[in-house]
């Protein structure tokens, strides 16, 4: 079923397009380049870190550097694996994106080990920066914003129990 959901969407692709792979919980990002091929940005030895991995298995480091990926230029297929892609350049409509050429450029010089940080330089983060020279991640700025709700609302409560604690001493 998504093998001919995935050749209609990589026959519409064009050079320069961001795509987004559902890996479960999460999505992974690359940028198409032609011919069929993509530039992402995967975890070494796909170690599932945002590359060719088993979404079950994303969140086992065993003893692999979670600090650092790898730009890697793939076969769609490859990336794809039995994930459902999408053309997604829905940030054009904030930021201008690169010419075509210019985007893929981008992608090919940043080929070879780099920094990774799942909040700050994600897969996301690099397929925007290559469209639009723009760090720009979606998914990581909803995750922080429910982290620090989180926080929040956990310090709430501790307020509200030491308070409710503070007015029980006083009875």
């Amino acid at each position: 079923m998504n093998e001919l959901h995935n050749r209609k969407v990589i026959n519409r692709a064009r050079k320069g397009d961001l795509l987004e792979f559902l890996r479960g919980w999460y999505l992974h990002w690359a940028v198409y380049v032609g011919n069929k091929e993509v530039v992402h940005l995967a975890g070494i030895d796909d170690d599932g870190v945002n590359g060719n991995s088993n979404p079950s298995h994303v969140l086992s480091i065993c003893g692999k550097k979670f600090n650092k990926a790898v730009v890697k230029r793939e076969s769609f297929w490859k990336v794809v694996q039995d994930s459902k892609a999408k053309i997604n350049n829905d940030k054009d409509r904030k930021c201008r994106p690169r010419p075509a050429h210019q985007i893929a450029e981008e992608a090919f010089k940043k080929i070879g080990e780099i920094d990774y940080n799942v909040f700050w330089k994600n897969c996301e983060h690099f397929a925007a920066f290559c469209r639009y020279g723009v760090n720009w991640s979606v998914q990581a700025n909803k995750a922080l914003v429910v982290i620090m709700l989180s926080g929040a609302a956990v310090m709430v409560g501790g307020i509200v129990m030491e308070v409710s604690g503070w007015k029980k001493e006083r009875n």
